[in-house]
């Protein structure tokens, strides 16, 4: 989980960072925005088809592969911060988008079907937590390379040069992750993460899975959940100064870094029923995203008639900034929280790699249709802060029809807190897990 953390912060981490600058950096965040626009469109084609992929080239050439169109994408916005150059932003975007969907998708795989079910959750907090740090050092650096800059406009292109050492770096991270068969776990199971039936199978089978109709009732909550990502990132490209834009980078990513691990301790709790689990989770989320929306709103029509360029020493700064640092907060809790839902939903282990693909494309074409809006101006103001507040209100309905099943009959015991064996897994075509006929727990002596 260490080594597949440091491949997230390489890849999405630092390309989450240098958007929690505001717009990738830029004083203007048109031209990004409509980069990552294609980025989560190209997403949408790779991560789809990624199961293919595995058949030939397994689930740790997958993540290798997924690594290695990240580093253009940082050298575009180089390019484009120290010469004005807009092609290759637009090209690193596509070749991060072609190879970045294959990433999550891989990378959401392995971080379900590696942990012993005992430790998901904990598990999944632990390696999320390596894509926030990628914000955070993101943030630390443009903060001490702008600290007295107190006015808007583009982060120095020093910070770039770091950001693609970093993720050039990625692809060789990747290399020190064990392959499936070499994972020793507590439980004594062996994980064997390939593909055993052809491509057309398995392309069939995960159309067959978005068809759900448990799937398809969570797809406005995927939407509300990730939507925001280009809306406050580009709310605070648009009213801070360059070293507040750079603060809000950091100290959002440590608050994310403690809800994050908080939530995944709380889904572990076994002890505790998965009903009670669920709900109190999904209705904390939806009265804390109700309110940092409605919070969002009113500061921000204020602002789009003020025009204002907020920095630390300034009046007022504190409540709009602080809707910043709630809104990644409730990203992160909302991010976490979708991967115990999808577990929940899949019947066997080899449903469950499908919908964690399925979760992350759908994720990728939200998030295409967010980071396309806020590429013009009156969405960039306020329109897309109205338009995810109205996405909240709309998927708790059909979000909730779904969650209010869990914890009742069978599911009790869920794929979330238990595995399933291999017959399952294997009947759909996707191999996950191998029973070796050894004790629940073998602990070394």
């Amino acid at each position: 989980m260490t080594v597949l953390g440091l491949c997230n912060l390489a890849a999405p981490g630092i390309w989450g960072a240098m958007n929690s600058l505001g717009a990738g950096g830029s004083q203007s965040p048109q031209l990004v925005n409509a980069a990552n626009a294609l980025t989560f469109c190209l997403m949408v084609l790779s991560c789809y088809f990624s199961s293919v992929l595995v058949r030939y080239i397994g689930i740790k050439g997958a993540l290798v592969f997924g690594t290695m169109g990240y580093a253009p994408y940082a050298a575009g916005l180089y390019t484009n911060n120290r010469f004005g150059t807009t092609w290759l932003v637009i090209l690193g975007a596509a070749l991060c988008g072609i190879s970045a969907g294959v990433f999550w998708a891989a990378e959401a795989a392995i971080a379900i079907a590696y942990p012993e079910p005992w430790n998901r959750g904990k598990a999944l907090g632990y390696w999320l937590t390596f894509r926030v740090m990628g914000q955070i050092i993101g943030g630390a650096v443009n903060l001490s390379l702008n600290i007295d800059r107190n006015e808007a406009g583009k982060v120095s292109y020093t910070v770039y040069i770091v950001f693609i050492a970093i993720q050039a770096a990625g692809a060789l991270v990747a290399l020190l992750l064990n392959r499936p068969k070499h994972v020793q776990r507590e439980d004594g199971k062996t994980v064997r993460l390939t593909i055993v039936e052809n491509p057309w199978f398995e392309i069939k089978a995960t159309a067959k899975a978005f068809l759900n109709p448990r799937f398809l009732l969570i797809v406005l909550w995927i939407g509300q959940a990730v939507f925001s990502e280009a809306v406050y990132f580009t709310y605070l490209s648009l009213w801070f100064s360059v070293r507040a834009r750079a603060l809000g980078s950091f100290l959002g990513g440590i608050v994310a870094i403690i809800i994050g691990n908080l939530t995944g301790w709380w889904l572990d709790q076994n002890k505790i029923s998965l009903k009670v689990r669920a709900r109190y989770t999904f209705w904390f989320i939806v009265v804390t995203q109700g309110a940092w929306w409605l919070w969002a709103t009113i500061v921000s029509t204020r602002y789009r008639q003020t025009l204002p360029t907020y920095d630390w020493t300034d009046s007022g700064f504190g409540s709009g900034f602080g809707v910043y640092i709630f809104l990644t907060f409730g990203f992160q809790i909302n991010y976490l929280f979708l991967y115990f839902v999808v577990t929940h939903i899949a019947k066997d282990q080899g449903e469950v790699i499908r919908y964690a693909a399925l979760l992350r494309g759908t994720e990728s074409a939200w998030q295409a249709v967010s980071y396309g809006l806020t590429s013009l101006t009156v969405f960039a103001q306020v329109g897309g802060i109205y338009m995810n507040f109205a996405l909240w209100a709309i998927a708790i309905a059909p979000a909730w029809l779904v969650l209010r099943n869990f914890g009742s009959g069978k599911e009790e015991a869920s794929q979330w807190d238990r595995e399933s064996g291999t017959s399952s897994g294997e009947a759909s075509g996707v191999v996950v897990a191998e029973e070796n006929h050894v004790p629940a727990k073998v602990h070394e002596t």
